[in-house]
């Protein structure tokens, strides 16, 4: 209340000062010296808001545990991020765009040089670009740019024969890369490779081509069997892919695609909270992990006089609502202690437990919203971590208590990916905590702290032409965008 009886007085100073000026020219003058004043007020009560969560050093040393994950763990000759660890298995393409990202923030927070930076997003980039693509089934690392879901660490080519060539991973994996083509602008003879190398890889991926009932994009191809059988469709995961096909200076899909995508969301009040639906947070986090969505809209935004970044703000605090009620009465859940997105869990099978039938899960989508729910009792870091520069003041509180009441969930690189209070065995009588990170989980919580923290990602990727452009055949406008 009293920022906001600060700012009242502040622009009634300013009106007071322009009525009493006679000269045009002097009452402009006033007018603008006190806005001036009055912006930066708000700015430096935003920047008191946001410092509070730093000042007992949690989130940096969740920060740079995090990046520790993507740093000590990728390979550093060939970039290929683990999908888990220490239960290593194979490389996930969507991690290394992750992977990506972190090393720029790294650099940036001193965690590493810049130098080494670079040198780590060259190795990888030359890699990627190095492995053969083809409609072979075997000896390929994808096809017509885009790349298999999972690759194998000896060589970086598809993992098995039921993996698919995967349009959401190649989305995510260019995400990445693309930010890496923007941070990386120096002129030194490394930093000039990386944008070469980010620019070869970008403009080859065939985007149109993975349309087989457009405008939409299929979400996979497989050389045994040919396109996956759906396409992506509104609300999900999916927009920063359809906004880097649309971006595409070689192979763009159609500006219908986007309100063909739109054309399925599902608007619902939820908890008290009226937003696009999408259960699992991770739907709402992917994107905004490289889009600073505040106050740019599309048409269907526009419709409902919010962003993007306002409806995953409502999202977190239904997902929040949910724990606190507990309809299915689990262990564990309650105000500061919630979050439902895709993880690992105990396992696939039923139990007796406080005496109900438990149907639990091993990895999988967790989440609850007005048309659909999947909840076993697991609760997933990432889900806050994720989601904290949406709404810091219910996450960081969340994570601490994670932190503090959960043994065995911190560790060397942060937080294992979950844990389920419900899963009462012999071995884990007091609840089940994985014992695994995963690296697509991971990925959002270094990211989405440091754009709480400085909003760096956001506005390296506002430098990014491609992405601009994608935006603006989508339809958005308003706000930075505009600028």
């Amino acid at each position: 209340m009293k920022k906001n009886n600060k700012t009242q007085n502040y622009f009634f100073s300013a009106f007071v000062l322009f009525r009493q000026r006679k000269n045009i020219g002097c009452r402009l003058l006033s007018l603008f010296i006190v806005l001036s004043v009055c912006i930066s007020n708000l700015s430096a009560g935003e920047k008191a808001e946001t410092k509070k969560y730093f000042t007992d050093g949690f989130l940096d040393s969740l920060q740079r545990r995090t990046f520790n994950f993507f740093w000590e763990t990728t390979d550093a000759k060939t970039g290929l991020t683990p999908d888990r660890y220490p239960n290593i298995t194979f490389s996930s393409t969507a991690a290394i765009g992750f992977a990506l990202t972190s090393y720029g923030i790294g650099a940036e927070r001193g965690y590493v040089t810049r130098a080494q930076a670079a040198q780590r997003v060259l190795s990888t980039l030359q890699f990627l670009l190095s492995v053969k693509q083809g409609n072979e089934s075997e000896g390929t690392n994808g096809s017509r740019g885009f790349f298999y879901h999972f690759l194998k660490f000896s060589d970086g080519t598809r993992f098995a024969d039921d993996v698919e060539l995967s349009s959401i991973d190649t989305g995510l994996l260019m995400a990445g890369i693309l930010f890496c083509q923007s941070y990386f602008d120096n002129q030194t003879p490394i930093e000039q490779s990386i944008r070469r190398a980010a620019d070869s890889l970008y403009r080859r991926v065939e985007w149109n081509w993975m349309q087989p009932e457009p405008p939409l994009i299929a979400m996979g191809w497989y050389p045994e069997k040919g396109f996956h059988h759906l396409n992506w469709r509104g609300y999900d995961e999916a927009m920063i892919l359809y906004l880097l096909a649309l971006g595409s200076p070689t192979h763009p899909i159609a500006p219908e695609a986007w309100s063909e995508y739109t054309k399925s969301y599902l608007w619902e009040k939820y908890f008290g909270y009226e937003f696009v639906s999408f259960a699992p947070l991770f739907g709402h986090q992917y994107t905004a992990c490289w889009v600073d969505l505040r106050g740019i809209r599309d048409a269907y935004m526009r419709k409902k006089e919010i962003d993007y970044f306002e409806n995953s703000r409502l999202a977190t605090y239904a997902n929040r609502a949910y724990a606190v009620e507990n309809p299915r009465k689990f262990r564990g859940y309650g105000q500061n202690l919630w979050g439902f997105s895709a993880c690992d869990g105990p396992a696939d099978e039923t139990r007796t437990v406080d005496g109900m039938q438990r149907r639990f899960l091993a990895y999988g989508a967790r989440g609850h919203s007005y048309h659909w729910t999947s909840d076993d009792g697991t609760i997933t870091p990432t889900a806050a971590g994720g989601s904290i520069a949406f709404a810091p003041e219910i996450c960081f509180s969340a994570l601490k208590t994670m932190r503090e009441e959960i043994p065995g969930l911190w560790s060397t690189y942060g937080f294992f990916d979950s844990f389920n209070l419900s899963y009462i065995t012999e071995k884990t009588p007091n609840g089940w905590v994985d014992n695994d990170y995963l690296g697509i989980d991971q990925g959002p919580i270094v990211i989405m702290i440091e754009n709480l923290r400085s909003e760096f990602v956001w506005k390296v990727m506002k430098k990014n032409p491609s992405l601009i452009r994608g935006l603006k055949r989508a339809g958005f406008t308003g706000g930075w965008l505009d600028k």
